[in-house]
Parts: C-alpha cells; structure tokens; sequence
C-alpha cells in the first residue's frame, strides 16, 4: 500500500481487484448494518427504561451513537474513498476521511469519561454524589463530542497543505501520516488508553484489598458469634466483650446473631450466583447510604458486624455484595475498552510502518482486514453490552420480544 506522490495522480495506487474489493464492500455494508441496528437498540433500551438511565449509561449511550454514526456515516464515507471518490475534490475528500476520525475520537474519550465516572464512583462515592449529577453528564458528553471533533478535522485545517495534484482520493495519498502516527495515535489514542488502563488497575487493586478487609471483619464477627457458648440457649448466652468480661444475652440476641449469619451466607450465595452481575439501575446510589459509609471507606472493624434491623443481613455482607457487583461492573467497563484496542491498534501498527518504514511492502489484504476490524468494533459493543450487562440483556429482549409480537392482526 506504499504510495507516491505520482502514484496518487496518475492512478489507483493499488491495483483494483475487482473480487477482493466486492468482497470488501459487502463486509463493510454488513458492519454497518449490524451497528446501527445493534447501537440503535441500546439507545432505544435506555430511552424506553427509566432504570437505565444512569450517569454511567449516558456515557455509554454516547458511544452507541458514536457506533452507530460509523454505520450510516463513516462506512459509506470509508467505501467511497476506498474507491478512489471523489475525482479532483481534495476538500471533500478530506471530509469524508475526517468523518471516520472524528467519530473514533468521540468514542475514545467517552470510554475515559465512563473510566473517570466509574473511579469516582467506586473509590469516591461520597463526593460522586455531590459532584456527578446528569446536568455535570451531559456536559461532560458535549466536551467529549467537541474535542473529537477538533481533533478529528485537524486535516481540515490544513487542507491547502495536502498534494493538490492527488486525482483519487485515497487516505495515504491525502492524510498526513505525521498526524495519523504522532498527533492521532501517540496522542489521541495511546494517552487515553494509558490512563484507562491505569484508571481500572487503580479500580481493581483497591476493590480487592475492600474485599478482603471485609472477609476479615465477617471472620472475626464469626469467630467472636461461635465462642459465646451454648450452654442456656432458651435462657442466656454469655458474649465475650473486649474488656475480658461476659455480659449475659437473651435468647432473641443468639437468634438474630445466627440470622446475621446466615444473612451474610445468603447475600455471598447470590454473588456467587451471578445476581447483580450487571450494571445496576441504581448506579452507586446505594453507596451514599450513612448506614455503608463505613464499609465504604474500608474503616470496618473486626469483631463488629451490627445487624441490619430490617433485613438481618450484617453491614460487612452488604458491602461484600455490593462492592462485587462494582467489580463485575468495572470489568464489563474494562473489556469494552479492551475490545476497541484490540480492533483499533492493528490499523494504527499499519501507520506507523507506512511512516517510519517507507520501503516496506504492506500487503493490500492485511490492509484492508484492518480496516475491517476497526470497523466492527461498531457492531461488537452492543453484543457485550448484552452479554456482560444483564439490565440491558433483559432491557434488549423485552425490546426484541415486544417488536416480535406486534403484529397486525389478521381481518
């Protein structure tokens, strides 16, 4: 795919194979479909439940849009040019490979956004509730959108700069591969990739270290609950006390210990189970409680472990369960951005060879693919939102089963 300035203006700087380029188009025409279908149903999820519509699914949402722009937008734009189209109209021709760019860039800044929100709200839920509000969102997503739109039509800025004489209109022949290698990549991708990686390795490395001072605090509570003895149950039980001293309790105290227990086996039992494994419609909410501040900060102490009056189920049991739903959250989060490396970073690899290695033959094949994998990082999130998320699972299938259904009646 090495190009030279003459190659741009005399012809295709590729050759045309008419099968290969077939098979391309309709590939791309497929991607496309399946992402404005598929980003459309989430939108459609959360305009449609009220309980999906989170600070965290605001972002989420953006991206969806974002995706589904690539389908009825970008893909077109990406075909036309791979065409070589428009003839003698560099201007054009750079909006629509501008487009593409602009687009991945909204993308990726609202996966930090989603990454920033998620690390407040785990690691900071008291000052997430008084800071992160829907108006504070929705600022936030006009930010995102305009610096991916800056950063996307730098090209446009430039564009006299561009070889005039270019007669196709082909991405290597009109972009700039500094800007695509030092500015689009190194900067715009790379950068915020870095500090989402880090975000989410913060996430993950301080919800674990919560998880294990919460097993310690349910141990000793138990420890503490079996060596009251059971000696007088229908009477009294004697409980030790830090002093060394007994204080006599009654039989309905031993009985809400044992349930206190068993509340908090119950509550591990449906983590264990899979419920909650999903982005919860309460998003963080629960976690302002008063009541949690104490598990939240990680300030539980061993040996107490009040029971709740309403449900019996031990403070320590309650933030166990719902600091691991955070956990399953963030890690949904996480593969989302994982995808979009894994699909983006092969095409920016190809980049970097065209610009540091002008010599070296890229195959017209492997291009391509690459182009293709990027793409389909469009169709692909709605597919995890459905597999990893089980609001949006349940929310995507009342959708799917209510379109299903309504069907006009036969006279």
């Amino acid at each position: 795919m090495n190009v030279t300035p003459g190659g741009c203006s005399a012809q295709m700087p590729y050759g045309y194979l008419p099968r290969a380029k077939g098979l391309y188009i309709a590939t791309e025409l497929a991607i496309a479909l399946l992402a404005i279908v598929g980003n459309f149903l989430v939108c459609l999820a959360v305009t449609r439940n009220k309980k999906l519509r989170t600070v965290t699914n605001y972002f989420l949402v953006s991206l969806a849009v974002a995706d589904t722009l690539v389908g009825l937008v970008a893909i077109p734009c990406a075909v036309l040019t791979d065409l070589g189209r428009p003839h003698h109209d560099l201007p054009l021709c750079l909006v629509l490979l501008s487009i593409l760019m602009m687009l991945t860039q909204s993308s990726i800044l609202s996966l930090l956004a989603v990454a920033a929100e998620r690390y407040m709200a785990i690691l900071m839920p008291f000052q997430y509730q008084r800071v992160m509000s829907p108006r504070t969102a929705q600022l936030a997503l006009l930010v995102t959108w305009a610096l991916g739109a800056v950063s996307g039509s730098v090209p446009l800025m430039d564009w006299k700069r561009q070889p005039a004489n270019s007669n196709y209109c082909i991405f290597t022949c009109v972009v700039d591969m500094n800007y695509m290698v030092y500015f689009n990549f190194f900067c715009c991708l790379v950068v915020p990739l870095v500090a989402m990686f880090v975000i989410y390795g913060h996430i993950f490395v301080t919800v674990r270290r919560q998880l294990r001072r919460i097993a310690v605090a349910r141990g000793a509570a138990r420890e503490a609950g079996g060596s009251t003895g059971t000696d007088d149950i229908q009477s009294s039980v004697t409980v030790g006390t830090p002093g060394g001293g007994a204080v006599p309790s009654t039989g309905r105290q031993a009985h809400d210990e044992a349930a206190a227990c068993e509340g908090g086996v119950r509550a591990q039992a449906e983590v264990d189970s899979g419920i909650g494994s999903s982005v919860e419609t309460q998003t963080t909410a629960a976690s302002t409680k008063p009541g949690l501040k104490n598990a939240w900060a990680g300030s539980a102490r061993p040996g107490s472990a009040p029971a709740d009056p309403a449900t019996g189920e031990p403070n320590e049991a309650k933030a166990a369960l719902r600091t691991r739903k955070e956990t399953r959250k963030a890690t949904s989060l996480f593969l989302v951005v994982f995808l979009f490396m894994v699909c983006w970073m092969p095409i920016h690899v190809i980049n970097c060879v065209l610009l540091f290695c002008p010599r070296c033959k890229v195959p017209m094949s492997l291009t391509l693919a690459a182009i293709l994998l990027s793409h389909v990082n469009s169709a692909l999130n709605p597919i995890l939102y459905a597999y990893r998320m089980r609001s949006f699972r349940y929310a995507l299938i009342g959708i799917l089963r209510g379109m299903w259904s309504f069907r006009p009646k036969r006279q």
